[in-house]
């Protein structure tokens, strides 16, 4: 049985619960569209830093934020469009921005719909219309994302998207990662080196980038707290970041469409024509064993 319930928590909260497995999700939609939980019979899959969510003015830590028009950073936050230099920052602005719940869905699985629209706030910035339509699907142990990115506008819009997943983890040295790539590139030093399945976790922060993916599934197995993530995306994910800092109970594997600074080097860019959209899907599986 599936079911969907609101409470007003310090935001509205939509709670999609999956009964039958002891399942279920939170959605925040004025707090960026987030997922900001995810349960597995009372075990939390998601890390979220609750007293940083209670502050507004501060981005979310944790749960599942969204990640538009851009993934990372630009170089001094600045691209150019039609030499205009515009201003963007980190990650872009759909994760801080309110989306509207728009449909739900409780047959066979329990679904949430979230819309972004642009507005004259976002066109100040990324000067282009658009709608983001995300739906969030609930089924057993699988949370499954589905994305709608519409071009509104008269002209092509270029972007790039992602998620920015925290999971909860306990001894990171008991982390197994299975990336499908041979290399990555340090965002610290950018250099790019060869990835043999280790990491050096005494390190303060990890930051790694993974390209040329040979498969559409990546897995971590934390053998401290019997769990086994599978992250599945679709051919719209070019890029896999592996993200942790030391002392912090988080991992993030992160699925983007392009990699930082996109939008001036049109690497993996996707650029919609006036009218048309592009559909994604990103799902994740956690597994206790």
């Amino acid at each position: 049985m599936f079911t969907i319930t609101q409470e007003q928590q310090q935001y509205k909260t939509y709670i999609l619960c999956d009964e039958t497995t002891d399942s279920q999700v939170e959605v925040v939609p004025e707090r960026g569209g987030i997922i900001t939980r995810w349960r597995i019979q009372g075990q939390e899959v998601f890390y979220l830093d609750t007293e940083r969510f209670t502050h507004p003015e501060l981005s979310v830590r944790g749960g599942n934020p969204i990640l538009f028009p851009i993934c990372g950073n630009l170089p001094d936050n600045t691209y150019i469009h039609n030499d205009k230099q515009y201003t963007l920052k980190q990650h872009g602005f759909a994760r801080e921005l309110p989306w509207e719940a728009t449909e739900q869905n409780t047959n066979e699985k329990a679904s949430l719909t979230v819309v972004l629209n642009s507005n004259e706030q976002t066109k100040a910035v990324y000067p282009f219309d658009f709608q983001l339509a995300f739906t969030y699907e609930l089924q057993g142990n699988t949370l499954e994302v589905r994305q709608e990115y519409q071009n509104l506008s008269s002209e092509s819009m270029p972007f790039s998207a992602g998620f920015h997943p925290y999971f909860l983890c306990g001894d990171k040295t008991q982390l197994e990662i299975e990336i499908p790539s041979t290399r990555y590139q340090d965002n610290r030093t950018k250099e790019f080196r060869t990835f043999d399945g280790n990491f050096d976790f005494s390190q303060d922060e990890i930051d790694f980038a993974f390209g040329q993916l040979s498969s559409r599934s990546a897995t971590v197995t934390d053998n401290s707290r019997k769990l086994k993530l599978t992250v599945d995306y679709d051919d719209f994910s070019t890029w896999l970041v592996f993200w942790t800092v030391k002392g912090k109970d988080f991992y993030c594997l992160e699925p983007w469409s392009a990699t930082r600074n996109a939008l001036n080097t049109g690497d993996n860019l996707t650029v919609l024509a006036p009218g048309a959209s592009r559909t994604a899907s990103v799902k994740l599986t956690a597994n206790f064993f």
